[in-house]
């Protein structure tokens, strides 16, 4: 299997099972652990972990917003300067995700580079 595809894989699943026993900042621990044992070469050290978490975080944010009819949401974009947009509110949420899952793999892969080099 190729290594993009199963960094993206593991760090999908990794976020998923730390999500229920710890706060949003999990994604950043699995997208750490990811990048630390799955290395990458170059940007998609930073883009395959945006792209996974940007998907898991925008979904689930739509499934829990769906349940409700987005009642929460609707308010919470109401009270962001998002026009009362909700799937604006979804895709910055994603965004927000993203970019911590991508800083943090690249946090990973420089730690592999310290750890290989000692």
């Amino acid at each position: 299997m190729n290594r993009t595809l199963l960094n993206f894989i593991a760090t999908i699943l990794l976020a998923l099972i730390l999500s229920q026993f710890f706060p949003w900042w999990s994604v950043m621990i699995a997208a750490f652990v990811t990048s630390l044992f799955l290395n990458l070469d170059r940007m998609a050290v930073f883009f395959v972990p945006f792209v996974a978490i940007f998907l898991f975080w925008a979904v689930y944010a739509f499934w829990l917003g769906n349940s409700n009819d987005f009642v929460l949401s609707k308010k919470i974009a109401v009270l962001l300067p998002l026009g009362g947009n909700v799937l604006l509110l979804i895709l910055v949420t994603g965004l927000i995700g993203g970019f911590a899952a991508g800083v943090a793999a690249i946090f990973g892969k420089q730690c592999s580079l310290l750890v290989k080099r000692s």
